[in-house]
């Protein structure tokens, strides 16, 4: 799906915030992403440390103009998303997620390291 999503000229891209050292489950993360990015995803990833200001919570944005905020219970189980819809809130974090951005690095720099 992304690779041919990628050659209609969508883009995908993420920044996952991790805590370094990673868990068994970020490294498993790290793998897989090697392969979505082959089919032209760009993940990249950001030290926990490194996120200051940035919100403790995950999100997607969709085409800059959907937000969707994730829940989930202490345990980490998914709990559901929530759609917000105020555009004062989507432009925070477009903001956000541009400055996470900005403060990444690549996946396979990030895999190097």
């Amino acid at each position: 799906m992304i690779r041919a999503a990628a050659a209609e000229g969508r883009r995908f891209t993420r920044v996952r915030v991790v805590t370094v050292p990673l868990t068994d489950y970020s490294r498993f993360g790290v793998f897989c992403s090697e392969h979505t990015n082959a089919a032209g995803e760009d993940i990249r990833y950001l030290a926990r440390q490194d996120a200051v200001g940035l919100p403790d919570y995950d999100y997607w944005l969709f085409d800059s103009s959907k937000l969707v905020r994730l829940h989930f219970d202490g345990d980490e189980n998914f709990l559901g998303g929530e759609l917000i819809e105020e555009p004062a809130v989507i432009v925070a974090h477009n903001y956000w997620r541009d400055a996470a951005w900005h403060r990444a690095v690549r996946r396979d720099d990030f895999a190097a390291e």
